[in-house]
């Protein structure tokens, strides 16, 4: 009986090890899954804040970047007015100077009011001198005639012939 006696006292030690030896488990467990509950809790909120910071950060970014590019714009237009300006600067100077090069050609080869007076005054001295030789006879037609390109003059041959050997004749047109 000694020995049932020890074995049941073992038994009941042993169970009631196994019991408390559960009932720790078991206390460890809900420990466990309070804590998992916890660290799950934790874990959403944690991605919570880092969708929302990484949104913030974002939206910094895009809002900076908007920035720079209203400034790119804005730059990239006055670019543009100095460009244009500069084009229609460079295009007024050539459309000058091309006005200014024929301007000035003309003005170095056309003559002066003064010298157009002389020349028209030269022209009327040389009508009237012309005038005076038609009437001596300066509309003559001489020609270089024969092998010998001797000078020889037009004649009227129906006014007839003149002089004590008939060797004058009239020059055609007097």
């Amino acid at each position: 009986m000694k020995d049932r006696q020890w074995s049941e006292t073992n038994v009941d030690d042993s169970v009631m090890k196994l019991g408390l030896l559960l009932e720790g488990a078991q206390a460890n467990q809900r420990l466990a899954e309070e804590a998992l509950g916890k660290l799950q809790a934790h874990t959403g909120e944690l991605a919570r804040l880092a969708r929302d910071e990484i949104r913030a950060t974002m939206l910094e970014e895009l809002h900076a970047l908007g920035d720079d590019s209203r400034r790119a714009a804005e730059t990239l237009r006055r670019l543009r007015y100095v460009a244009d300006l500069r084009v229609a600067l460079w295009t007024a100077g050539m459309a000058a100077l091309a006005c200014a090069v024929p301007l000035a050609s003309l003005w170095w080869i056309l003559p002066t009011r003064d010298e157009v007076a002389a020349l028209s005054a030269r022209r009327e001295a040389l009508e009237t001198a012309l005038t005076r030789l038609k009437a001596q006879g300066a509309e003559v037609e001489l020609r270089r005639c024969g092998a010998s390109q001797r000078l020889c003059v037009r004649v009227d041959r129906k006014s007839g012939v003149f002089g004590e050997s008939g060797d004058f004749l009239i020059v055609k047109g007097y």
